[in-house]
């Protein structure tokens, strides 16, 4: 999936090969459990288990799944917010994996999150003004001397008015405290936006704005973005591919179109099958999962989800399934045939 083409200079001062954003190789992330007096090492939390996706300018990878599925983690993991157990992290054709605090400076800037919470995110004491200029006052530019401007143009780009820069984050509404984080992440203006369940805590009709908002920045800006979620009907608006997450794995890689139409790993049939429709008298496929994702610390030997699979055989619990091609770009990680 790694592909390079001829060198151009980018942003970062640096130069960027291949044209990819973000490519991600076999990450893992594995947290140590440590009991008793002494602290030793009891057991290891497998968050991420082997994740490897690409990620195009202008394009939005979901990342989807249950709750512990590890999706939250791959954020992290690619942020360099946590550093990773094994794997590598490429951002614009450049190892990040293993840069210190100092190496990895320039390249802060090109890479930017959106958090959850729209509120608890905003330092309360800080003025809308002062929250978006902070990342300007951090990364300092000679080009760039007047804050005062770029936050008024930042501000009226998300939707906001100029002179809310003067209002603290307990006066805006959720949708704005959004709009203002936002802002904030397009300071530096990145290639790459890691948006962790960035419209969950807001009333829906206020997520539709906020989705197109950032569906329109992305097409004037080329943002590649790595969109977080758990609902289904936010990444079907959002999305152009999805990866389905189960326990730490990548379990089904495709295009959000014929992964809607056409799901073939069974937990992502069961996940489209548990998402609600507006149709009462539309009838579609029902899967139930049994019991609950098994703990991370020892997860089942071969395929992780043959505990809970409908059509497990033998094979499934002994051989974990790789991530095979299924045609036309697709992936998925079965025993079972497409």
């Amino acid at each position: 999936m790694i592909k390079e083409t001829t060198s151009t200079t980018g942003s970062a001062g640096q130069t960027r090969v291949g044209p990819f954003v973000l490519e991600v190789e076999a990450l893992k992330k594995h947290f140590p459990v440590r009991r008793g007096l002494l602290q030793r090492t009891r057991a290891m939390v497998k968050a991420v288990d082997g994740v490897s996706f690409a990620l195009e300018p202008g394009e939005t990878l979901c990342l989807v799944g249950e709750s512990g599925s590890g999706k939250s983690t791959v954020g992290r993991l690619v942020l360099r917010l946590i550093e990773a157990t094994e794997g590598r992290i490429r951002l614009d054709g450049h190892d990040i994996t293993h840069l210190d605090r100092e190496e990895m400076r320039p390249w802060r800037k090109r890479m930017q999150i959106i958090f959850q919470d729209p509120y608890a995110s905003l330092n309360p004491r800080l003025t809308a003004g002062r929250i978006v200029a902070e990342p300007l006052e951090n990364y300092p530019d000679a080009e760039r001397t007047d804050h005062a401007e770029c936050v008024a143009r930042l501000l009226e780009r998300v939707g906001l008015r100029t002179e809310t820069a003067t209002k603290f984050p307990f006066e805006f509404s959720g949708g704005e405290r959004q709009r203002l984080g936002l802002a904030r992440a397009l300071a530096l203006n990145p290639s790459l936006i890691v948006a962790d369940e960035p419209v969950s805590a807001l009333d829906v009709s206020v997520q539709a704005q906020v989705l197109n908002l950032m569906m329109d920045l992305q097409e004037d800006l080329k943002l590649a973005y790595l969109f977080i979620s758990h609902d289904l009907g936010v990444v079907e608006h959002i999305g152009h591919r999805v990866a389905v997450m189960y326990l730490g794995r990548i379990v089904e890689l495709a295009g959000k179109e014929e992964l809607f139409a056409r799901p073939l790993h069974p937990y992502t049939r069961a996940l489209l099958a548990a998402a609600p429709i507006p149709n009462p008298r539309a009838r579609k496929e029902r899967i139930v999962l049994e019991g609950d994702m098994p703990s991370p610390i020892a997860p089942p030997s071969g395929c992780h989800f043959h505990t809970r699979c409908p059509f497990v055989f033998d094979r499934c619990r002994k051989e974990p399934p790789l991530l095979r091609d299924a045609g036309g770009g697709r992936r998925f990680a079965c025993h079972l045939d497409p």
